[in-house]
């Protein structure tokens, strides 16, 4: 076997996320009986300096484990286990562990259907309010990128903002969800160019002006002409 073989064959190290540990050591507790349905969770920052992480982690796991139902929320009162029986969450737990995060071309496919429908549905919806919060986030970005500066917390901010003007809560779970994955994948593959902030900005007024208008049709079109690239170039990496 030649040189260039035997490095194809080498498998890349997975290193497992923080987030994925906490979920795991959460199952562990629920399915021991440790923790049972009903039973309060600690505080994020208890739970953040018990398990050596950033909070970020911790807000990240009960987040997944609140979307797939395994934990209910009160602003009031905190975070309670539900009342699935142990071997359903033994399922779903599993599910969202080994939630293929990796497979690029499946999450931008994913990503790029919602979020077109999400745009119509924000033009649709939106409030005053909605439209200020958007207009903040896009002038953000702009300053960002005009200043030479990283921008991609920005992008994403304009994202969610969007999916929340839709008042529809699964849009925004979903991009939450999705996109730290995705944008880990775009800056460690090295996928846009150095010019994309700029030309993103103008993409990003065209559906800011389309939701201003209150035009689904033109937010969707503007949405998916933003995304288009990065679908095509996915699905060229996978083959599609």
């Amino acid at each position: 076997m030649d040189t260039s073989d035997i490095i194809q064959s080498i498998k890349s190290i997975e290193v497992e996320s923080p987030t994925n540990k906490i979920i795991q050591q959460l199952k562990q507790l629920i399915t021991t009986g440790q923790l049972k349905p009903g039973d309060r969770l600690p505080a994020e920052r208890v739970l953040a300096e018990r398990l050596g992480v950033g909070r970020s982690y911790v807000r990240e796991a009960i987040r997944k484990l609140e979307f797939f139902g395994l934990l209910k929320t009160s602003p009031q009162s905190g975070t309670y286990v539900s009342g699935y029986n142990i071997k359903m969450i033994e399922g779903v737990l599993t599910d969202i562990i080994n939630f293929n995060k990796d497979d690029f071309a499946a999450l931008i496919e994913a990503r790029y259907y919602m979020e077109i429908n999400a745009a119509r549905l924000a033009a649709m919806r939106r409030t005053d309010d909605d439209l200020a919060l958007l207009q903040a986030a896009v002038a953000d970005y702009d300053n960002k990128v005009n200043g030479k500066q990283d921008a991609v917390q920005e992008d994403m901010f304009i994202h969610l903002r969007i999916a929340n003007a839709t008042k529809n809560s699964v849009f925004e779970s979903m991009l939450l969800m999705l996109l730290p994955d995705i944008i880990k994948n775009i800056i460690d593959q090295k996928i846009c160019g150095d010019n994309r902030g700029v030309q993103a900005m103008a993409e990003h007024h065209e559906i800011l002006q389309a939701i201003a208008d209150q035009d689904a049709d033109a937010a969707g079109a503007a949405m998916a002409a933003h995304l288009d690239d990065i679908l095509r170039i996915s699905r060229e990496k996978k083959g599609w």
